[in-house]
């Protein structure tokens, strides 16, 4: 298992980065650089990339070493965790017969690559040159780690894209001395997290799709699992979310790479306050957290307006001039705090807190503030808790829900947020459950939330058409106009919001065993 920090690194700050005193301080010899040509192979159809599987042949001078790297827990924040298998070639061509006789019989990856098809369909993908820099380092708690920087490029036909980037692999000692080494180094250099490897890249520079936003992804939990293990797999699943969809939220163009982050960062902190009890979370970092929520979810309010509400006006009046106006500006603003988010996440404060994050989640720090006692319920059995924590949610949205007749956008805005939080908890421990209920139970949480969140939706428009109002006086009567049209709109929904409710009563939830 190769278990590794990936950060990446402008290429004007290498020099600086190269000076560094902290990497004399804990060099264990001399730096030593070294020329890499790498050559990535796969099928026509990319066999080995749709199993998760990437096969390279590295020319160092006069030898050549293939790697198959696979499988391993998902990347987070940077951290690369793969199974790795790697045997001298007499070529430049990979000679899969010495890597199968490595892997483990009767292995998905073992059958997959020993197919006839991978055999006789290998070919060059991508290749990329790099002149590799490594430090061996010797820290201070003991742990030994490889530290290098990467200068080079990556090249599919005429097609090329620049690496830069610095990895600190671990070769003794814990997990934990990467972030801390990483933490360091980025207190004297500007470094973001990478959260792609070179071969993802290469595919991706080999596909040339642009980014798309990713949802969730499914979180499977076993009911023998304790409460700690578990709360571990649904943060790590968050944080997956959200790093899925940094690629799309820097390119600044995709409001829905911006929305499904924002979605990823939310149910992360509602995981929080679900295991609030058992597992504190430093103060610190809940801040920073709240400052991304902020960058993210004014470029979300604005992206709403201009692709959802605002449209609702004008189909409405279609001709009307001032609207049209409107919608112009609108846009450019939209535009323009998406630009803000991508800044944010571009940032060094974005990727220190993303290294924070994950570093709290493997060395378990919440640990050293915890009686014996709370120290037990982490180590108890989960399924118990999980029924507890939804129906608690449950139950607070049906309190909530039966104010839903005084009509009143406050009300409303709470409703929706205890179905959203109802909604992320099911999801979270939707393994554990028969899965028709669970699919029953979250379409109904899911049509509730959909006709709220675009009540909201038109609330929170009705406001930044207000402030439009007051700083752009010329827009005033397309405004004014627009916050009409969403008026008479929204009136039109609130009728079929009651029908919607009960139905959602009338849902068995998951965990009732009731007949």
């Amino acid at each position: 298992m190769e278990t590794e920090l990936k950060l990446l690194i402008a290429p004007d700050d290498a020099p600086a980065f190269r000076r560094l005193a902290l990497l004399k301080q804990f060099a264990a010899a001399k730096p030593v650089t070294r020329l890499l040509r790498n050559t990535y192979f796969d099928t026509p159809d990319l066999d080995l990339k749709s199993h998760g599987m990437e096969l390279r042949v590295r020319r160092v001078g006069d030898v050549s070493i293939q790697t198959l790297k696979a499988g391993g827990p998902a990347n987070e924040a940077g951290l690369h965790q793969r199974y790795e298998w790697e045997t001298r070639v007499d070529g430049l061509l990979p000679e899969l017969g010495s890597l199968i006789a490595l892997i483990r019989a009767g292995s998905t990856l073992k059958k997959v690559i020993s197919g006839p098809g991978v055999a006789k369909g290998l070919a060059p993908v991508f290749s990329s040159d790099i002149r590799r820099t490594v430090w061996n380092l010797r820290l201070a708690q003991g742990s030994e780690v490889e530290l290098s920087l990467d200068l080079g490029e990556l090249k599919h036909g005429e097609q090329r894209e620049a690496i830069s980037e610095v990895e600190i692999e671990l070769k003794a000692g814990a997990t934990q001395a990467l972030f801390d080494l990483a933490l360091q180094l980025q207190a004297h250099v500007p470094l973001r997290v990478g959260n792609r490897s070179k071969a993802a890249r290469g595919y991706a520079l080999q596909a040339t799709v642009a980014a798309a936003a990713v949802q969730a992804r499914p979180i499977a939990l076993r009911a023998e699992m304790n409460v700690e293990a578990c709360f571990q797999t649904i943060f790590s699943g968050c944080i997956t979310q959200m790093q899925d969809n940094e690629i799309g939220v820097l390119q600044g163009e995709d409001p829905e790479s911006i929305h499904q982050m924002r979605v990823g960062m939310r149910r992360l902190r509602s995981a929080l306050r679900l295991f609030a009890r058992w597992i504190p979370f430093p103060p610190t970092l809940e801040q920073e957290l709240a400052w991304l929520a902020s960058e993210l979810g004014a470029a979300r309010d604005a992206d709403v307006l201009a692709d959802g509400t605002l449209p609702k006006a004008i189909e409405i009046c279609p001709q009307e001039a001032e609207l049209l106006a409107l919608r112009d500006v609108v846009s450019t603003i939209a535009c323009d705090k998406r630009q803000q988010a991508a800044a944010a996440v571009a940032s060094v404060r974005h990727s220190r807190l993303m290294l924070r994050l994950v570093a709290w989640l493997h060395t378990s720090h919440w640990r050293e503030s915890l009686t014996e006692t709370a120290r037990g319920c982490l180590a108890a059995p989960l399924a118990r808790r999980a029924t507890r924590i939804l129906a608690c949610r449950h139950k607070k949205l049906i309190k909530l829900g039966r104010r839903l007749t005084e009509s009143t956008p406050e009300v409303r805005h709470e409703v929706r947020i205890a179905a959203k939080k109802a909604r992320y908890a099911t999801e979270f421990f939707q393994s554990l459950y028969p899965s028709r209920r669970v699919k029953r139970y979250v379409s109904g949480l899911e049509a509730l939330q959909d006709r709220l969140g675009w009540l909201n939706d038109a609330a929170v428009a009705d406001s930044l058409l207000r402030e439009l109002e007051v700083h752009r006086p010329g827009l005033t009567r397309g405004a004014s106009f627009a916050r009409g049209c969403l008026c008479a709109t929204t009136k039109e929904d609130l009728r079929g919001l009651d029908k919607l409710w009960k139905g959602f009563t009338m849902t068995k939830a998951p965990w009732d065993r009731k007949k």
